[in-house]
């Protein structure tokens, strides 16, 4: 029997190289488990892959989307975990965006429990993201001043919600007020509204802490407001790159560190777990933990039927929804 899934066969800028279309079904091998999918989420590399402008490139043409989950119809010989009528989630550079899929069982994890699908489809790469960026790279201590750039999209939210579990004081920065109403809700002790430039936001950072400022940097952005965090880092901070979301790279002088005594840490979560697999392992068991104590439950801002996928895309290209967009079949 067929399923339908989104195929990237071009890379383009405005995302017309995907098509929805038939695939033939897979047989479930030894090792092997068929998951029909309910739901998936869509994450900012997804957008970068299709134009091929993201550190890893598929080969053309793939079953976009990195994240999803559903329930366990089948299951291939040799598997003692999950058993058919599981829920489950998957994550992975492709293949997400698709009605069915067939994947070694390993890769497959619990959906955690009190989570729908659609939250078990959207909370791992922000979350896995979050923790290898503030516990792994970052070291956040109990009782630092953490500043979280985009803190109005998914993997935002996820560095706030943990940064306050970790005890951290947590600076959230947006686009607007209404966008930064979730990182409000989850407990951010500041919210900073920031206009392209962010020319105030360094005096901002430094008058909420004393003028010490941020002692971790959380930066998904990049562009203006990397240059921004540069000047508000506390002496011994880490300014993490997380992305680029701004378009941006932005470069930053070498005198600056050397003089501020701060680090400029580089963050790769999946990388991460491929270079060390057995910390990678340890990210994992970590983050699903804390997903089944609570935490990390991703705020949903908008949901697309499986058919408008495209839509999904422009709207997460033109930041229109704050918090995680989830594709529902």
């Amino acid at each position: 029997m067929n399923h339908r899934a989104w195929i990237c066969n071009e890379l383009c800028d405005d995302f017309s190289g995907l098509r929805l279309e038939q695939r033939p079904r897979l047989p479930c091998a030894a090792g092997e488990v068929r998951v029909r999918v309910h739901a998936a989420a869509l994450n900012f590399p997804d957008l970068l892959m299709t134009q091929g402008k993201y550190q890893h490139r598929p080969p053309l043409p793939f079953v976009a989307g990195m994240e999803c989950a559903g329930e366990v119809v089948e299951v291939g010989d040799d598997v003692s975990w999950p058993a058919v009528g599981d829920a489950v989630c998957f994550g992975a550079h492709a293949g997400a965006f698709t009605e069915e899929l067939v994947a070694p069982a390993p890769v497959l994890r619990p959906v955690p429990k009190g989570f729908t699908m659609a939250e078990g489809a959207a909370y791992g790469v922000a979350a896995l993201t979050a923790w290898v960026a503030l516990v792994r790279r970052g070291a956040l201590q109990r009782g630092e001043t953490l500043l979280v750039h985009g803190a109005s999209g998914g993997t935002g939210l996820a560095a706030v919600q943990l940064g306050l579990h970790l005890g951290a004081t947590v600076i959230a920065t947006g686009s607007s007020t209404q966008k930064l109403a979730a990182a409000r809700e989850l407990g951010a002790q500041h919210v900073l509204v920031v206009q392209p430039g962010a020319g105030e936001l360094s005096d901002a950072v430094k008058s909420l802490t004393g003028g010490r400022g941020a002692d971790v940097v959380f930066d998904p952005v990049g562009g203006d407001l990397f240059d921004a965090s540069v000047h508000c880092t506390a002496w011994g901070g880490r300014l993490l790159v997380v992305g680029f979301a701004n378009g941006r790279i932005a470069s930053v002088p070498s005198n600056l560190p050397l003089i501020k005594g701060f680090s400029v840490v580089g963050v790769r979560a999946g990388e991460y777990g491929r270079r060390d697999p057995a910390r990678g392992a340890e990210n994992r068991q970590a983050v699903e933990a804390l997903a089944a104590q609570g935490l990390f439950r991703p705020h949903i801002g908008a949901r697309f039927a499986f058919e408008r996928l495209p839509e999904a895309y422009r709207a997460m290209a033109e930041r229109r929804v704050a918090g995680k967009i989830v594709i529902e079949m």
